[in-house]
């Protein structure tokens, strides 16, 4: 089984910044595209950002040209660079990986971060 952990959530005022960082640990040969999605209280989850393992990123059109997403392939870790954040960017944040397990009994899966709380205040 993969498994995503996640951290750098937390509270901080209109306009500051935050990282969050997912990383990956467990049977895998190769990841595939990761991302980040988001969900506020009585809404949808909602996609915020993804990049491949080539480097290719897309960005939802509420967040771009304030988040940026990178990650390290040696080690699987995905990361989202929150900058001039807005109260409406509280949500819970979720990390999603897309990849191969290793082995003979090999197989493609997707797998889901335990989620991290950010809250913008105004």
């Amino acid at each position: 089984q993969v498994q995503l952990v996640e951290s750098g959530g937390g509270l901080v005022q209109a306009g500051g910044s935050l990282i969050l960082s997912c990383a990956a640990s467990g049977r895998l040969s190769s990841m595939n595209a990761m991302g980040f999605y988001r969900q506020a209280p009585g809404k949808q989850r909602e996609p915020v950002a993804s990049i491949t393992n080539s480097g290719s990123t897309t960005y939802a059109d509420l967040v771009k040209g304030r988040f940026t997403i990178s990650r390290d392939n040696a080690k699987n870790t995905v990361y989202l660079q929150m900058n001039s954040l807005k109260p409406e960017d509280t949500a819970v944040y979720y990390c999603n990986a897309n990849y191969m397990s290793s082995g003979t009994n090999w197989y493609l899966g997707s797998a889901w971060g335990q989620g991290t709380q950010v809250t913008v205040s105004s």
